[in-house]
């Protein structure tokens, strides 16, 4: 396993509301030095959760929100932050009700996920939900979110529609499927 290089100044060089910006100055063990720029969590630590939660034996919830970064509207996995005081599988459930109007009587950590490690630092927390039930709680989104599902035999179908980029909520899905044939409970 290859020696962490050494870190020689760390600094925040930008900050908004929801972003900080750090610059590292590193040092390798062959001597090579860099300055590498990361996007780091804003310091609450709390983490973050996507939920896979199945309508039945292989079809997934899917919402379309809109998504600032791609100035459009998208597909994807319900998920948000794990607030203070919340484990990840409660947290899982709240944004599961907030998002997608259920909630799970059955909900398992599956992996973490992050996003571009080369810069950024955020995880994401997977969750796989099961035995939903409706149960809709007030979020924090501006507008309703519209509520889909996608078989789980169909992702290929899926990656070709223009509102769904999202790679983490792709690999959750192929995960999830993967998992469930694995252990014999999903069968094409």
């Amino acid at each position: 396993m290859p020696q962490k290089p050494e870190t020689l100044e760390a600094r925040i060089v930008a900050k908004s509301r929801l972003f900080t910006v750090e610059q590292v100055q590193l040092r390798f063990s062959n001597g090579v030095e860099r300055t590498y720029e990361r996007l780091v969590n804003k310091g609450q630590g709390y983490g973050a959760v996507m939920v896979v939660a199945l309508q039945d034996a292989r079809t997934a919830l899917l919402i379309e929100e809109y998504c600032g970064g791609m100035d459009s509207y998208q597909l994807s996995l319900p998920k948000g932050l794990v607030e203070p005081g919340e484990d990840v599988l409660e947290a899982a459930n709240r944004e599961l009700m907030e998002e997608a109007g259920f909630g799970a009587e059955q909900l398992e950590l599956l992996t973490k996920l992050s996003l571009s490690p080369g810069y950024m630092s955020q995880e994401i927390s997977v969750v796989l939900a099961r035995n939903l039930y409706e149960k809709r709680l007030p979020g924090d989104e501006p507008e309703p979110i519209r509520v889909d599902s996608i078989d789980l035999y169909q992702l290929s179908d899926l990656t070709q529609r223009e509102n769904f980029t999202e790679g983490r909520a792709l690999a959750a899905l192929y995960l999830v499927r993967d998992l469930l044939e694995q252990r014999g409970e999903l069968t094409r």
